[in-house]
C-alpha cells in the first residue's frame, strides 16, 4: 500500500460517525462470532456517481473480505456463503452505461428467516450493511431504494432484530438517509460514508477497534425529510425560493424545532470519554481567545475529541439563529488519562451578522448588535461543556461593504419571533430587493484599453521574471488572440494528459509562441478522473472528509493529491466542491462538505493549501447555490443577500482568504436573475473587489450565460456577457475549436459594436496569464502529449484488408486493416452522440491494444461531427483497431489518417 492510500485509509476511518453503541456492541472483541447481512458487504460503494466519482482504481476494498482477512473475529460462514453465491448470480446493476443511469441502490437479497434463525444460534452479533449512492445529474428522491429503505431492507432489519440479541447497522452511503427504521433492538449505528478505494478496510479498522471512532456529523439528521425547511422548495424546475434564509440545517432546528432532531449536528460517539475545562479566556479587539484543556477520562481506549464553539447571540433587530458554529479544534490522539491544552481563537467577524435591510442603521455591513453574546464550548451543537460570555455595549460595524447580488424578486423569509416567556415562533419578513444601478456599477469599472503593439518578442516567462510588466505582454496580443485565449478546449484534449477534462491557455501555436503554455485540468475532487483508463488514488468523499473535523489531516492528504496531479502533468484539479448541504436530497452532496459554511470553508481551505503544497492548483466549485442536480442548468436561486453572505458564499470566502485559492468555477444556475457565468456582482463585485480574489474564474462545462445587465434568456454563445462579468474562461469548446470559434460565440460582434470594451477582454486575458504563470505548465515549457505516438505493426495476416483512402468506416467495435504508407498522421474521428442533456460519454480508441486517443463528448443531438483527436506515427503493417465504449449513446462512424508533412 502506498503512503497516499495508507493516509486515505486513516482518514476514511476517522471520518466514520458512530451514532449509537449500546451494550458495548463495538468494538468487536477477539474471537466473537458475527453474522454480516447486506450485499454491500461485498459491493462496497467507494463514491457517488458522475464526474466527481469517476476514478479508475488499481484495486478496491470491501467490508466482508477485509473483516475476514483480519482473523480477529469469526465470520458466520453460512451467511457469508449465501451472500457470496447470490451476489455472483446477481451482479451490480450499473444502469445502461449512460450518464447518471446507475440506480441509487442495488437489489438486495431476500434472506430466508430460517437462515437468520440458524445464524443466531452460532453468532452472538449481527451487522447489516445498507448502501446508497447518487451524484451528478441524479438527485435522491423521497422514495424507497433512494432516501428511504426498501421493503426488503426493512424486513431484513425486522427479522435480524427478531432473532439476534445484538444488532448493528453500517451505512455505506454518500449522504444522510432516512432513519425512521431505527428501533430499540438496534444496538449500533455507524455512518461509514464512502471512503474511496480504502473505504472497506477503513470501516473495519473502526469496527474491530484498531481506530477509535472520532467522526462528528457534518449535517443534522431530522426525523423526517419534511422537517427540513428547504424540502418544500427543493426539486423545482424553474425557480427555488430560499425562504428559510440563514436558517439552514441546525441553525433552523436549534432555533425553531429542536424536537424534530434525531441526531444533532456535530454529534458522534467514541469508545472513550473526555473532560473539557476552560483554563483562561480573554477578549481582544477583534478576537476571543480561549485556552482549553481536554482529558481522556476513559480507562481502556485512546481517542480524539472535537471541541466545537457555538455562538449564541442576542436577537437584536436582525434576528439570529440561537446556535452557530464559529470555531473548532480536534485534539491529538489521547491515551487514557492523557491531556492536551490548546488555544482556540474565535474571530468576531464570524460571530457578526450581515444587515441587508438597514434594520440596525448600518445597511450592507457585518455588525455585532448590542447585547450579551455566549460562546458555548461543546462537542456537538447540543452538548455544552462550558460557556464564556461577553457584552457588546452598542452596535458595532465589523465590516462595511456595499450591496451586491440582492434579489430582484419579492418574497418573504423566515425570522424568529420570541414572546415574553422566551418561546419562539416562525414569523416572516419581506426580503430587501436590489437597489443599485447595475449599469452604472459596471460602466465606471470598465478598464482602459491597452494599446496594441504587435509582437515585440516578449514571452510570458519574462513577466514572471520581472523583466516586463503584464500590460506590455498583453499589448502584443491581437483581438483575435484574446478571443481565442478565453476559450478552453476539451474534453480529452489530445495535447494534454489523456482523458482529462480540458486544456486552456496556449490552445493555438501562436499563443504558445508567446510562451503561454497549455494548461491541463482534470475532474475531481475525490481523486483524478482520467477517462483513458489510467489509475489514480480514490479518496474519501467530501462528506466523510468534513466528518473528520480535522483540517491538518485533510491538508496532508491533499498534499499527496497535489503530488499525484503533478506526476500526471495535470495543473488544475476541478475541486473541491463546497456547496452547502441545503437539503439531504441533493444527489451531489457527497462532493460537498456540510450544511455549515464555517466547517465547509475550513475544509475547503485545507484542500486548497494541500494541493498547492503538492505542486498543483485547486478549483473551488460550484460558485454558487448549486443546491440540486435536477434542472441544475435552469433553476433560479432566489435568495436574500444576507443568506448569500452568511451561508452560501461564506465557505468560498474562507477558502479564498485562508486557503489562498486562485481558481473558481461558476455554477450552471442563475442567482437572482443572472446566470452565474455572467453574474457581475458574483464574479466581480463580491469575488474580486470585496474579497480581493486574485485568480481565474471558469465556467462549468458547456454553461450558458444571459445578459450581464438585463438578464433574460441564457445561451451558450453569450460569451461577451461572461467576459463583462469577469468570468475569464468559457469551458469548453471542442478540441481545436477555439481558433475557429466553433461555438459561434458573440465576442467579435460585441467588440465590433462597442458593447464589450477591448479592455474588458484584456482584463480577463491578464487574469488567465497571471494564473498560468503560477502553474507547473510554464516550467514544462513544452507539450508533452503533442508529439506523434509511435505504433508498431502486428504480425501480418493475409486476411487483413488494405486501408482504402487512408480511412476506415466503422462497422464493428473491432476492425483490422493493413497500412502500407508509413509516416506521421493526424487522426480525424467522425462521430455522433445522443447523450442526455449535458451528459458526457466516452470511448477509448486502441490501436494494437495501445491507447491511441480518448473521445469524450457531450450531446451532438445525433449530428455527425469530425474532430482531430491525435497525432500518430505508423509503420507499414497490420493493425487492429478497438473501440471501448462506455455506453451506446456515442457512435463512431469513421476514422481517417491525414498525412502530416514537414
Amino acid at each position: 500500500m502506498t503512503k497516499f492510500a495508507k493516509l486515505s485509509r486513516i482518514i476514511a476511518a476517522q471520518g466514520a460517525v458512530l451514532l449509537k453503541n449500546e451494550s458495548d456492541f463495538l468494538p468487536l472483541q477477539d474471537n466473537e462470532n458475527v453474522a454480516v447481512f447486506g450485499r454491500c458487504q461485498f459491493d462496497y460503494y467507494r463514491s457517488g456517481t458522475g464526474s466527481g466519482g469517476s476514478v479508475n482504481v488499481e484495486y478496491a476494498t470491501d467490508f466482508i473480505n477485509s473483516l475476514k482477512e483480519r482473523e480477529q473475529v469469526n465470520v458466520n460462514e453460512e451467511v457469508f456463503c449465501a451472500y457470496k453465491r447470490w451476489v455472483s448470480e446477481n451482479p451490480v446493476n450499473k444502469g445502461d452505461g449512460s450518464w447518471a443511469s446507475e440506480p441509487w441502490s442495488q437489489e438486495e437479497m431476500r434472506v430466508d428467516e430460517e437462515l437468520i434463525k440458524n445464524a443466531a444460534t452460532v453468532s452472538s452479533k449481527a451487522i447489516i450493511i445498507i448502501g446508497r449512492t447518487a451524484g451528478e445529474d441524479k438527485d435522491y428522491t423521497a422514495e424507497p431504494g433512494s432516501y428511504y429503505l426498501t421493503d426488503v431492507e426493512q424486513q431484513l432489519i425486522t427479522n435480524v432484530c427478531k432473532h439476534f440479541g445484538q444488532v448493528g447497522v453500517v451505512l455505506n452511503v454518500s449522504n444522510i438517509i432516512d432513519m425512521s427504521w431505527e428501533n430499540d433492538d438496534i444496538d449500533m449505528i455507524i455512518y461509514a460514508w464512502q471512503g474511496g478505494m480504502e473505504g472497506g478496510n477503513a470501516i473495519v479498522d473502526v469496527i474491530v477497534g484498531d481506530i477509535t471512532p472520532c467522526g462528528k456529523l457534518p449535517d443534522t439528521i431530522a426525523h423526517s425529510i419534511d422537517d427540513y425547511p428547504s424540502t418544500k422548495n427543493h426539486g423545482g424546475s424553474k425557480r427555488n425560493l430560499y425562504q428559510e434564509d440563514i436558517y439552514v440545517g441546525y441553525r433552523y432546528f436549534e432555533t425553531f424545532a429542536p424536537q424534530k432532531v434525531k441526531y444533532p449536528f456535530g454529534f458522534g460517539l467514541s469508545y472513550t470519554t473526555f473532560e473539557v475545562e476552560i483554563i483562561s479566556e480573554c477578549k481582544l479587539l477583534s478576537e476571543y481567545h480561549i485556552d482549553i484543556k481536554v482529558t481522556n477520562t476513559g480507562d481502556t481506549y485512546g481517542g480524539r475529541e472535537v471541541i466545537q464553539v457555538y455562538s449564541e447571540p442576542p436577537q437584536g433587530y436582525l434576528g439570529k439563529p440561537t446556535c452557530a458554529l464559529v470555531g473548532f479544534k480536534k485534539t491529538k490522539y489521547l491515551e487514557p488519562g492523557e491531556s492536551e491544552e490548546f488555544e482556540l481563537v474565535i474571530p468576531l467577524n464570524l460571530v457578526a451578522s450581515y444587515d441587508d435591510s438597514g434594520a440596525t442603521r448600518y445597511k450592507s455591513a457585518y455588525v455585532l448588535e448590542q447585547g450579551e453574546y455566549l460562546l458555548h464550548i461543546s462537542n456537538s451543537c447540543r452538548y455544552i461543556y462550558d460557556t464564556v460570555r461577553f457584552t457588546i455595549p452598542h452596535c458595532l460595524i465589523v465590516t462595511q461593504l456595499y450591496e451586491a447580488l440582492a434579489p430582484t424578486t419579492n418574497f418573504s423569509r423566515i425570522k424568529p419571533l420570541f414572546n415574553a416567556d422566551g418561546e419562539v415562533t416562525i414569523a416572516y419578513e419581506k426580503v430587501p430587493v436590489r437597489n443599485v444601478d447595475l449599469v452604472k456599477r459596471i460602466k465606471i469599472r470598465v478598464p482602459n484599453e491597452i494599446e496594441y503593439t504587435g509582437d515585440k518578442g516578449y514571452k510570458l516567462q519574462q513577466v514572471r521574471d520581472g523583466e516586463i510588466v503584464m500590460e506590455e505582454f498583453i499589448a502584443q496580443l491581437s483581438r483575435e488572440d484574446l478571443e481565442i485565449l478565453v476559450r478552453g478546449e476539451g474534453m480529452s484534449h489530445p495535447d494534454v494528459t489523456p482523458g482529462t477534462a480540458s486544456a486552456f491557455g496556449g490552445v493555438t501555436e501562436k499563443l504558445r509562441a508567446f510562451g503561454i503554455p497549455l494548461v491541463c485540468a482534470a475532474d475531481g475532487p475525490s481523486g483524478i478522473r482520467m477517462e483513458n483508463g489510467s489509475y489514480a488514488t480514490q479518496l474519501p468523499i467530501g462528506t466523510l472528509l468534513a466528518s473528520t473535523w480535522d483540517t491538518e489531516l485533510i491538508e496532508r492528504l491533499y498534499v499527496m493529491e497535489g503530488k499525484e496531479l503533478k506526476e500526471n502533468y495535470i495543473d488544475v484539479l476541478l475541486g473541491p466542491g463546497l456547496n452547502i448541504h441545503r437539503n439531504p436530497l441533493n444527489g451531489r452532496n457527497f462532493e460537498y462538505f456540510s450544511e455549515d459554511p464555517i466547517l465547509t470553508g475550513k475544509m475547503a481551505a485545507a484542500v486548497v493549501r494541500g494541493i498547492k503544497r503538492g505542486g498543483a492548483n485547486a478549483t473551488l466549485k460550484h460558485f454558487a447555490c448549486n443546491s440540486q442536480e435536477s434542472y441544475r442548468h435552469e433553476i433560479e436561486a432566489i435568495v436574500s443577500e444576507r443568506a448569500l453572505r452568511e451561508i452560501y458564499l461564506r465557505g468560498f470566502e474562507i477558502a479564498i482568504k485562508e486557503g489562498e485559492a486562485t481558481s473558481v468555477m461558476t455554477a450552471y444556475n442563475p442567482i437572482n436573475g443572472h446566470w452565474c457565468a455572467s453574474n457581475y456582482d458574483l464574479n466581480t463585485t463580491i469575488l474580486r473587489e470585496q474579497w480581493r480574489f486574485k485568480g481565474i474564474v471558469m465556467t462549468d462545462w458547456w454553461a450558458r450565460m444571459n445578459y450581464v445587465i438585463d438578464g433574460g434568456p441564457a445561451t451558450r454563445t453569450n460569451v461577451a456577457s461572461m467576459i463583462k462579468s469577469q468570468n475569464d474562461i468559457y469551458m469548453v469548446v471542442g478540441n481545436y475549436g477555439a481558433e475557429t470559434n466553433e461555438n459561434n460565440d458573440n465576442l467579435s460582434e460585441a467588440l465590433n459594436s462597442g458593447w464589450l470594451a477591448l479592455g474588458e477582454l484584456q482584463r480577463c486575458a491578464m487574469n488567465i496569464c497571471k494564473f498560468v504563470m503560477a502553474t507547473r505548465s510554464l516550467e514544462r515549457n513544452e507539450q508533452l502529449f503533442s508529439k506523434p505516438q509511435l505504433f508498431e505493426a502486428m504480425e501480418a495476416n493475409p486476411q487483413v484488408p488494405p486501408l482504402v483512402d487512408l480511412a476506415i468506416d466503422i462497422r464493428e467495435k473491432t476492425e483490422q486493416f493493413y497500412f502500407d504508407q508509413a509516416g506521421v498522421y493526424q487522426v480525424d474521428v467522425t462521430y455522433s452522440s445522443i447523450a442526455k442533456g449535458f451528459a458526457q460519454t466516452t470511448c477509448n480508441i486502441l490501436l494494437n491494444n495501445k491507447l491511441m486517443t480518448t473521445i469524450q463528448v457531450g450531446n451532438t443531438k445525433g449530428e455527425s461531427v469530425t474532430k482531430k483527436l491525435a497525432t500518430v506515427q505508423l509503420v507499414e503493417g497490420a493493425y487492429e483497431l478497438k473501440l471501448d465504449y462506455v455506453s451506446g449513446e456515442l457512435s463512431i462512424n469513421r476514422i481517417a489518417f491525414v498525412p502530416i508533412h514537414d
